[in-house]
């Protein structure tokens, strides 16, 4: 009887660590890939009819902790105008309690998608809207019922109280990946480039947030997919882009080329290469999203 249970309770413990697995790396990914990098920057193009698929399955993956494009992209084109000064959104150099500059994050979020602030012109536009999924699917009661959906999950294959702990995580795992990158990406690691921020590369193969850890290369190339430039860096997500490239869902054709300058040629003042470097590649004006 004992050999049967065993079996099973490990059976359980995979069900269990595999949704959630899945369940975090399927949510930063379209955070990063939908929301991030095109719906803010628009570093690539896709089609109207890709994009609505894109939306769809960031908002199903998603699930309770879905964001609204408009006011995500509003609120990360304000953290590159704005890095790290007291008018950033959420900058752990002025907001140096981890939980305030979360809290503080989440109020400016909250009124920019309810449209209670003015916004300046400048954050305004290029970013993906479906008022189906952005508003009437997006209610607090339809959250809950995510909520409920995943906690069943859970009482279903759970077999040890500490699985659930597991369990909030996936109530609000976009704020939770938001909370890593604002926070790491801008207190722990290595700098590439020097800059007027504190932007950091917390690690240099970032599988945990899908490349978005890498904010000091992201900083300095604010238009490029790519977010790791130098031969040890591997940014995971841009990888699938490539590969969504290829079977030509989007198109990387005038995406911004990061290109890493070793130090010592930067010091003698390389003019020519660092002209040639810095030219966004079939970007017809400069963007208020890029972080230079």
């Amino acid at each position: 009887m004992a050999a049967r249970a065993a079996p099973a309770a490990y059976v359980n413990f995979v069900a269990i660590l595999a949704f959630f697995v899945l369940h975090w790396q399927l949510s930063v990914y379209f955070q990063s890939f939908f929301h991030h990098r095109y719906g803010a920057h628009r570093q690539f193009t896709m089609s109207k009819g890709w994009e609505r698929t894109m939306h769809f399955l960031a908002w199903f993956i998603q699930g309770s902790s879905y964001l609204n494009p408009r006011a995500y992209a509003i609120l990360h084109r304000m953290h590159h105008a704005y890095s790290d000064t007291e008018r950033d959104p959420h900058s752990p150099v002025y907001q140096r309690n981890f939980f305030k500059m979360m809290w503080r994050t989440k109020a400016i979020y909250e009124d920019i998608k309810e449209r209670r602030v003015p916004i300046e012109p400048r954050f305004e536009g290029g970013y993906p809207e479906w008022k189906l999924l952005d508003e009437t699917l997006s209610t607090m009661p339809l959250a809950v019922g995510w909520g409920v959906l995943y906690s069943l999950y859970y009482i279903a294959f759970a077999t040890h109280w500490w699985m659930f702990l597991l369990l909030p995580f996936h109530w609000f795992l976009g704020p939770v990946h938001g909370a890593i990158v604002n926070w790491a990406g801008h207190k722990l690691g290595y700098r590439n480039y020097e800059s007027d921020d504190n932007s950091k590369n917390t690690l240099v193969f970032d599988v945990l947030t899908m490349g978005e850890l890498f904010q000091n290369n992201h900083h300095k190339w604010g238009q490029s997919p790519n977010f790791a430039v130098r031969i040890f860096e591997i940014d995971p997500a841009y990888q699938i882009i490539r590969v969504l490239d290829l079977l030509g869902i989007v198109d990387l054709s005038g995406a911004q080329r990061a290109r890493w300058t070793p130090r010592d040629e930067r010091a003698t003042g390389s003019l020519k290469a660092t002209i040639k470097a810095k030219a966004p590649l079939g970007l017809a004006t400069p963007s208020p999203m890029d972080g230079e």
